[in-house]
């Protein structure tokens, strides 16, 4: 019998820099789903990939002196390896530069004009470049983007419009009937009440002030708008041809199962897709499942606070399927979700050192130290209290795992899963094996407590294979099983005998302040990189004109500044960056490396020679790459003119001190 398929999609990831852990929670999401689909019995085909055009991704390529390919070339790379670090099983990675997904886009903003969807006109309004979204002045929040809080500039540019109104009618119609089509119901709701019921206004679809983009075919002029061109690549990944020549994936596959987004896209995923969609003629995805986002404390990550959290670095400290566990199960189903380092740590030693490691461990070391490493199936005839009930328990879990797992709701799956593990902790109090152990007559007894215990670890770890992978890998070769199916999971005494395997404990605990130095150096690295990239001369204009903001110091705050006089001997761009220039400064017998952010005022060959005022005891760090054992002194007007502070003596001597 064919399986039945199931398809499922990410949002594609946007190419403008290194993706944080909140990004790199909806690509472990997806993943769990798909591998839980597979194990249901689903043919699953899983994709997801890389948004790769648009203005703010030309700016940031020029802005690093290389050309858009190549910018986002690297920065695919750097996507993919991520999603791969963290054991994502995607079937397909789709980039939106791919040759075919880029003629499709063509094709398809062609057809829309030709049947009339899509007029010239002109776009005057309020630019947000982060988001690549026009909005009119009463949509703004406090003057700025209702989606990201940040600055939007006006803008006036010829464009193309999609006439939105005309399936307006059509797409809530849709979503009346079939109310699974927008998850959570909060997402639907918001939807509904602020845009379609509010009527749509044409979209803009096309741009002119930039070129990185899928041109417009019969008008050279233009490049297809980002989200055009971004949201089509679920239909084009799997193969949709606009003349009808549709690939074996697309009519096996098509229309999607599951979209999975974050909510702050969910207007382009809920309105402006399906109506694309409708246009085509083409079935709508089942459902779009507006995921919350993950938090860094109370607020969000921000790189120049250096409290951006990375999938990387935290797999270094705590191990892939950590980091995987504590995504997938601190994430609530419809409220934002909140990650610190302590807070890792914090569930790495509870929950997977304590509740599951432990259990894992100790049963083993039982049955190897009592049996020689292998029980076999019930030696007595009658069971005693409580193995009824603690049977019963966990052949039960299978089927509470996949309503919640059906239902996305992965966080309440997974807890499902350890308390069956609670449950088999608890059983070891009950039983008191080691107990046992020392009465010859409670041998059957022993060996019965630690097979149902070996049969529960077997059942939980082969649930938990969808979240956690090698981990359940590890358990289930530990105890010479195989990954049960979620049939097989109901029956509990399945294997005539185990033969367990001495393993190195799964999760070893961990003391925070241990973590505590390198945690500290990637956020200052961070901060520093972040503040030598992004100088930001309004902030400064802002504190010299308002003095009243400026926090007053006592003798001894400013006695802990170290100010000396250095000479530039060398000095050198820093490659891939187009601010950072890379000093070599002596001061007096001392030779030091320092960064600055000051290559669009100053050229290396105007700096060498130079005595500049240095701080000298800030705590080194490494900006790009290149280490900076100082900070060099500047001044900055309103209009953005820079000066170094220099001395005014040519025969100062380097590495005097100023008082």
């Amino acid at each position: 019998m064919a399986k039945k398929p199931y398809y499922i999609t990410t949002a594609i990831a946007y190419t403008s820099g290194k993706p944080h852990i909140g990004n790199t929670y909806e690509a472990v999401l997806g993943d769990a789903i798909a591998r839980f689909k597979r194990k249901e019995g689903y043919d699953v085909f899983f994709q997801t990939g890389t948004d790769e055009h648009g203005q703010k991704i030309q700016e940031k390529a020029q802005a690093a002196n290389t050309t858009p390919q190549q910018y986002v070339d690297k920065v695919a790379g750097e996507i993919r390896d991520i999603w791969d670090l963290v054991n994502t099983s995607y079937d397909k990675f789709m980039r939106t530069t791919d040759p075919y997904h880029k003629k499709q886009v063509s094709a398809i903003f062609k057809k829309f004009y030709d049947q009339g969807d899509i007029y010239k006109g002109y776009y005057e309004g309020m630019y947000c470049t982060p988001c690549e979204s026009f909005w009119t002045e009463s949509q703004l929040k406090d003057g700025k983007c209702p989606d990201c809080g940040r600055d939007v500039k006006p803008a006036k540019e010829e464009a193309y419009f999609f006439k939105m109104s005309k399936y307006a009618d059509k797409l809530i119609q849709h979503i009346n009937e079939h109310p699974e089509f927008i998850q959570p119901v909060s997402r639907k709701n918001e939807m509904m009440n602020n845009f379609l019921l509010k009527g749509l206004q044409d979209l803009c679809v096309s741009r002119t002030s930039f070129q990185w983009g899928v041109p417009v075919e019969f008008d050279s002029r233009h490049v297809v708008y980002v989200w055009l061109d971004a949201l089509t690549n679920y239909i084009t990944g799997i193969g949709y041809n606009v003349e009808g020549n549709h690939s074996e994936n697309y009519k096996k596959y098509w229309p999607a199962d599951l979209h999975l987004i974050g909510k702050d896209i969910l207007r382009f995923h809920t309105i402006y897709w399906p109506i694309f969609l409708m246009a085509l003629g083409e079935p709508l995805p089942k459902q779009v499942f507006g995921h919350p986002w993950l938090l860094q404390g109370d607020g969000k990550m921000s790189k120049s606070k250096g409290n951006v959290i990375y999938a990387d670095d935290l797999a270094r400290l705590f191990g892939v399927d950590a980091v995987r566990y504590f995504v997938l199960h601190e994430m609530p189903f419809d409220n934002d979700g909140s990650i610190t380092w302590e807070l890792v740590t914090e569930r790495f030693n509870t929950d997977l050192a304590n509740v599951l490691g432990n259990l894992v461990s100790r049963t083993v070391a039982m049955i190897d130290k009592y049996f020689g490493g292998e029980v076999v199936k019930s030696l007595l005839a009658n069971e005693e209290d409580p193995d009824a009930e603690f049977k019963a328990t966990v052949c039960q879990t299978v089927k509470k795992v996949i309503v919640k797992a059906d239902e996305l709701r992965i966080a309440d799956a997974i807890s499902e899963i350890f308390t069956l593990f609670r449950r088999a902790n608890k059983y070891i109090d009950e039983t008191m094996p080691w107990a046992l152990a020392k009465d010859e007559s409670k041998k059957g007894r022993l060996n019965d407590v630690l097979y149902n215990l070996s049969q529960a670890i077997v059942i939980g770890a082969s649930l938990l294979d969808s979240f956690m992978p090698d981990t359940s890998a590890k358990i289930l070769a530990a105890y010479g099983a195989e990954s049960r199916t979620l049939a097989e999971c109901e029956t509990f005494a399945l294997a005539e005998s185990v033969k367990v395997t001495a393993t190195t404990p799964l999760f070893a605990r961990i003391d925070f302040k241990t973590l505590q130095p390198e945690i500290e150096k990637i956020q200052k690295e961070q901060a520093a990189a972040y503040a030598a990239e992004n100088p930001a001369p309004e902030a400064k204009a802002e504190e010299v004109k308002d003095e009243n903001k400026v926090e007053e110091i006592s003798i001894d705050d400013f006695a802990k500044v170290q100010l000396r006089v250095g000479e530039i001997i060398a000095c050198e761009k820093v490659p891939k960056s187009s601010k950072l220039l890379h000093e070599t400064v002596k001061f007096g017998d001392e030779i030091r490396s320092i960064v600055s952010g000051i290559a669009k005022h100053y050229t290396p060959e105007e700096m060498v020679g130079k005595k500049v005022v240095f701080v000298t005891n800030l705590k080194p760090v490494k900006i790009c790459g290149v280490l900076s054992e100082g900070m060099i002194l500047a001044a900055e007007d309103e209009e953005g003119t820079l000066s170094l502070v220099v001395s005014d003596k040519d025969d100062l001597k380097s590495g005097a001190s100023i008082h």
